[in-house]
């Protein structure tokens, strides 16, 4: 095996669980109802604006969160259980399209005409872009590979790489909306969510074998 084999199947594997968590395509039509009424240059900045904190949070969590778990007093093994079990639940919504229902309905409950960054920051930023799911995944494929700067910029980057096509698909959503139906969508999160559920099977089982070896 090429010893640059495991840093792309890292790169791929990171790439997908950012892109099935966050769901570019998902999030379409939820911007273009964020967006109505908006001028195209509000728009552009309502998209550039919500990526740059979800970005921000992200990077903030990847970088940090280990540390926010030791001052809480949580082990590691601990939250990747959790945070596996989180994410088979996530898996299951978006197989049955509630996840995508939930989203809908955050991006429904706020005001008519609320100030233009304050939705960048919510719903935009975050909970859509930054949510529980991206946030726990971040945290737990840095961490996963503590020790190996170049393992974590891998991470770090297709992380990135998946927040910069989301906001290509913001930055055309009123093209794309009509282009992609919710009938493309439905079948895309549908799929998005068995691959999600493998991952987070993956990180319970890893996650309870460390606690269970600790333990002995």
């Amino acid at each position: 095996m090429s010893p640059i084999q495991p840093l792309i199947d890292l790169a791929i594997n990171s790439f997908i669980t950012f892109f099935v968590i966050i769901d570019p395509i998902g999030l379409i039509g939820i911007f273009n109802g964020l967006a109505v009424r908006m001028t195209p240059h509000d728009k552009r900045r309502l998209a550039i604006r919500g990526i740059t904190v979800g970005s921000g949070i992200l990077v903030l969590f990847s970088i940090g969160g280990e540390r926010l778990l030791g001052a809480l007093g949580i082990s590691l093994p601990a939250f990747r259980a959790a945070g596996g079990a989180m994410l088979f639940m996530l898996a299951i919504e978006m197989m049955f399209q509630h996840r995508h229902e939930r989203r809908r309905e955050t991006a429904e409950n706020v005001a008519d005409e609320p100030p233009k960054d304050d939705v960048a920051i919510f719903p935009l930023g975050i909970p859509l872009i930054a949510g529980p799911g991206a946030i726990t995944s971040a945290l737990l494929l840095t961490s996963r590979h503590k020790g190996d700067m170049i393992e974590q910029g891998i991470v770090l980057v297709a992380m990135l790489a998946v927040l910069a096509i989301t906001l290509v698909t913001f930055l055309v959503a009123e093209r794309l909306g009509r282009v992609i139906g919710p009938t493309l969508v439905a079948i895309t999160t549908r799929l998005l969510g068995i691959l999600l559920a493998a991952v987070a099977v993956e990180y319970m089982v890893v996650g309870v074998r460390q606690i269970w070896d600790a333990a002995r």
